[in-house]
């Protein structure tokens, strides 16, 4: 009696854990805890395949770079320098001073010591170095500007609120994601797609914008447009500034963006807030460009450019413009996820109907019932009442690996429901291998209590070896594969751990209470 006591109270749990993480699947509104979740091919959804431009992200650091040097040059005194970025990815310094020759080329060996030298040639007196970033930096940079920009569209996806999306890395710059249950799938590809970069410039005042449009901009200017919808004509229309190429301040330093109504206007805006070193740089801007106009440019796009009327403090600010309550809360969204560190571009998109996953469910139903039946009647058939301890423990066995689904908060998918009916099979297989090493033991003359006890103890360890190493290969198969592999080692790894549950410990404790509580003399076997 002491061997078993123990047994009722834990199958006992396992039956009410199992029904209390199951139940939320069956009724929503019975417990809190999430349902099972459907994959992208059982309840539709949006596949996207994207690429990173890695290019545009060297280009970004050797424009950074480049401003650097010209920032430190004018702090060395070196004068009569020009710098420039060429070819996207190489800065020509251009030094027409003799005497700033020298210098240039000390404060290089001493700051920039990890850039590239490309060219070096001197002509009439003018000094002209070409500069790049070494191969190694390159390639580094663009695996970075890959890896960060999965982590970003991570985090946007997650504040979307979509349930178990699949995003991952596909070869060197490309990301595979899986958006199961999406509905409004352009809204989710803009907010994916949007860099979300975010600068503040001021404005080009003294030259004429005019001028500007009929030619070409400034040196250091550049013409950037905002885009505002007419509500009387419902028509886009692209208002024109001048803008000053340099960037005083990026939303690198943010710390939050929010969406608020305008309590005069009753319009949404983002109040966007920044850290210490980026409330203390946003209020030097202001406080140094009283009554000039700055810019917020978001992605190359002004949102808009307000008369600095003084300093600010604090490290708020905000962004207005047109927008719609879903336009400000995806803004906002893309902001606090951070920037993209190059632009992306989608390569595959395939948008899966929920009508094809709800067919892929039936059939998958019926396959389940279909094999089911069939093994419930084999094993009454060839085993008579054991046999129907046997599907009692298949059918707890289905329970547990739904449970288990529910309780991980895994992603049931097509193969995932091909896990289950393989497991249906390998479930009674345990049980086979019990039933005969007892009908051995009885055909030799063994009472039926310890016929039971011969046939679990001798066909225990078979049955480990046998389900342990399909559990690692489900495991290795969870480890390295995607996707659908993936579902399918998610129910085969439940399914082996419940069939060895309910197979060694379940039906064991039903043998157990018939032959000793019930006092059963012969066991129909």
């Amino acid at each position: 009696m002491k061997n078993i006591s123990w047994k009722p109270v834990l199958i006992l749990i396992v039956i009410v854990t199992a029904v209390i993480y199951l139940l939320p699947t069956i009724n929503p509104t019975l417990w809190p805890h999430k349902k099972i979740n459907l994959g992208l091919d059982l309840q539709g959804g949006m596949h996207l395949v994207l690429e990173v431009d890695t290019e545009k992200a060297v280009e970004s650091n050797i424009e950074r770079i480049s401003q650097e040097i010209r920032s430190l040059c004018k702090k060395e005194h070196i004068r009569q320098i020009q710098i420039e970025r060429i070819q996207g990815t190489k800065i020509l310094v251009t030094i027409k001073d003799e005497d700033s020759i020298d210098k240039f080329e000390a404060f290089l060996d001493k700051e920039f010591r990890g850039l590239h030298l490309v060219s070096k040639s001197t002509e009439n007196g003018v000094l002209s170095i070409t500069l790049d970033l070494p191969e190694k930096e390159t390639d580094n940079i663009k695996e970075m500007a890959t890896r960060q920009a999965l982590e970003t569209i991570r985090n946007r996806i997650d504040q979307f609120g979509v349930s178990e999306p699949d995003i991952r890395l596909q070869g060197e710059k490309r990301i595979l994601i899986q958006l199961p249950g999406i509905k409004d799938t352009q809204r989710a590809k803009d907010l994916i797609g949007k860099t979300a970069l975010l600068e503040f410039k001021l404005l080009d005042e003294v030259n004429d914008i005019n001028s500007a449009l009929k030619g070409s901009a400034p040196r250091g200017s550049e013409i950037l447009y905002q885009i505002t919808q007419s509500a009387e004509t419902n028509r886009s229309v692209k208002t024109p500034f001048l803008v000053k190429k340099r960037t005083l301040l990026t939303g690198a330093n943010l710390t939050d963006a929010r969406v608020q109504i305008d309590s005069q206007y009753n319009e949404p805006y983002v109040s966007i807030s920044f850290d210490k070193k980026g409330g203390r740089t946003f209020a030097k801007i202001t406080g140094e460009n009283v009554k000039k106009r700055l810019a917020i440019v978001l992605d190359n796009k002004v949102y808009s450019a307000p008369v600095i009327q003084e300093k600010i403090s604090g490290g708020q600010a905000r962004i207005t413009g047109s927008f719609s309550t879903e336009e400000a809360n995806d803004l906002a969204i893309a902001l606090r996820a951070g920037a993209l560190p190059a632009p992306v571009k989608i390569l595959e998109e395939r948008t899966v109907g929920p009508s094809l996953g709800a067919d892929s469910i039936r059939k998958g139903l019926i396959s389940i019932c279909i094999g089911g039946i069939l093994v419930v009647l084999f094993m009454i058939v060839y085993y008579k009442f054991s046999g129907i301890i046997a599907d009692l423990a298949l059918i707890f066995n289905i329970i547990l690996i739904a449970a288990g689904l529910a309780a991980f908060q895994a992603t049931l998918t097509l193969p995932g429901i091909a896990g289950i009916i393989l497991t249906i099979g390998m479930a009674v297989d345990a049980n086979v291998l019990i039933f005969e090493r007892i009908r051995e033991e009885i055909n030799i003359g063994r009472t039926p209590k310890a016929a039971v006890d011969a046939g679990y103890d001798r066909a225990t360890l078979t049955i480990l070896d046998a389900n342990v190493t399909t559990l690692i290969a489900a495991l290795v198969l969870f480890q390295f594969g995607t996707g659908p592999v993936k579902g399918f080692a998610v129910t085969l790894s439940l399914g082996v751990l419940a069939s060895l549950f309910t197979a060694l410990i379940m039906t064991r404790m039903i043998f157990d209470y018939i032959l000793m509580k019930r006092k059963v003399k012969q066991i129909s076997i």
